[in-house]
């Protein structure tokens, strides 16, 4: 399936076509989208956003793409960004505004399939070169989030641990608080790597780490149905 284009590049392309959400939507999914990724969120709030990313959409145009996207029935997931100038305040708005907007998909749409919270990566960003700005977040308070995220959004079965950006470890404990996904191994991945990620796995060691965490490993597609493991995977690992 293809999972591609979140918020901020539909907005993008509705300003430039002098279009609507509903009407860009439509012709790509016409065109072969299947769902929406969350990228983009950050935290969703103005304020925040004018710090931290002037250049994509509000919040609120962020939350209505979402909305027309379900309305199409378009497949999407949500994300939250944090631990730079947000306040704790402003990261419960974040979760009880992507409550509000998967409250009002219709019956026959999936909504939002997955939420994933990952923390601010900080290396060689303008962030931190001009404001001093850093990750202030440690794998107890990552954890917590994961488990707020869970109780807080019970209509969004899939709550997934960024081990990329907070490591395996780290990860493995948050399944036991309320994560029930470990996201994927990636073919290539190049924002928060450049950010100082340096968290890897391969198709071998990411069932390793699911199964020392006392779980077993299932694979998934992007809809979130369930995949026959294969026996023998010819791995693929990329040196970025």
């Amino acid at each position: 399936s293809l999972h591609a284009l979140g918020p901020p590049e539909v907005a993008h392309i509705t300003k430039l076509e002098k279009s609507t959400h509903h009407e860009v939507l439509k012709a790509l999914k016409e065109a072969g989208l299947d769902s929406l990724p969350g990228a983009g969120a950050e935290i969703l709030n103005d304020r925040v956003r004018r710090l931290i990313s002037k250049g994509k959409c509000g919040a609120k145009e962020w939350l209505d793409v979402m909305r027309e996207a379900h309305r199409l029935n378009i497949t999407t997931s949500a994300t939250m960004m944090f631990g730079h100038v947000e306040t704790l305040e402003e990261r419960f708005q974040h979760l009880v505004d992507i409550r509000q907007v998967l409250s009002e998909y219709p019956d026959s749409a999936k909504g939002f399939l997955a939420f994933i919270p990952w923390t601010f990566q900080d290396t060689g960003t303008l962030l931190r070169r001009i404001r001093g700005t850093k990750n202030n977040i440690l794998g107890e308070e990552y954890i917590r989030m994961i488990a707020m995220s869970r109780i807080m959004l019970p209509n969004i079965k899939n709550i997934q641990a960024s081990w990329l950006t907070v490591g395996k470890e780290i990860a493995q404990v948050c399944l036991y608080a309320g994560a029930n996904d470990f996201g994927s191994i990636m073919l290539e991945e190049n924002v928060v790597s450049a950010a100082g990620a340096p968290h890897r796995f391969t198709f071998k060691t990411i069932q390793e780490a699911i199964r020392q965490a006392g779980y077993e490993p299932q694979l998934r597609n992007q809809e979130y149905d369930f995949r026959t493991l294969p026996e023998t995977v010819e791995e693929q690992v990329i040196d970025y």
